[in-house]
């Protein structure tokens, strides 16, 4: 998982780099608020950020209204961990309620940095299935609509006639449009007429 570590302390970036390295993360990292910002403002910005309270130029919690404030028309939801040495009450309800997703205090324990980033990447993982899902759905619905409509058909043979002005067979224009397949079998009316020997004695 790409990872922003922001901070602007050299000592305390190190120190997260070296536990999310040694976990197999891909870090980028920020000394500043603006810095962050332009990084997670990128098309391929991290889904996931650490963000220090105390930043030059933009803070912790002011870059965290910022994304979610610009960012919520984007396509996808990045998951914010504030990390910092702010740890009264009020503090903590002040940066979940700015939009963070986690909060942990400085200093803090590797174990639990772990399993909080974890449960960041199942969230950032559940939104991608959901963005899928959600794209096959939209062709799903598309295919419907090509369906919908008025469709011109001859009252004599029972063709379509196609968007390019061919008459096509009923069965050849909706399989083209759909995901429908077709068995084939004899009604009772066109069995009787196509082979009435069967049907004198009835």
């Amino acid at each position: 998982m790409k990872i922003l570590i922001a901070d602007d302390e050299l000592f305390s970036r190190n120190v997260v780099k070296k536990v999310l390295t040694a976990w197999e993360h891909e870090v980028i990292e920020a000394s500043d608020g603006k810095e962050a910002w332009e990084i997670l403002s990128s098309d391929d910005g991290p889904r996931l950020a650490l963000l220090d309270w105390i930043m030059p130029h933009i803070s912790g919690i002011d870059l965290v209204r910022k994304v979610r404030e610009s960012l919520s028309g984007r396509s996808h939801y990045i998951y914010i961990i504030l990390l910092t040495q702010k740890g009264s009450k009020e503090e903590i309800v002040s940066g979940l309620d700015a939009g963070a997703d986690d909060y942990m205090v400085k200093p803090f324990d590797h174990n639990e940095l772990r399993v909080r980033i974890q449960s960041g990447i199942r969230v950032v993982e559940l939104e991608v299935e959901l963005i899928a899902a959600n794209r096959r759905l939209r062709e799903a619905l598309a295919q419907v609509k090509t369906l919908s409509g008025l469709l011109p058909i001859c009252a004599s043979c029972k063709k379509i006639r196609d968007d390019e002005g061919y008459w096509r067979n009923i069965e050849e224009y909706v399989r083209d449009h759909s995901e429908a397949d077709f068995s084939h079998g004899i009604c009772p009316q066109c069995a009787q007429k196509l082979y009435p020997e069967f049907y004198r004695d009835k």
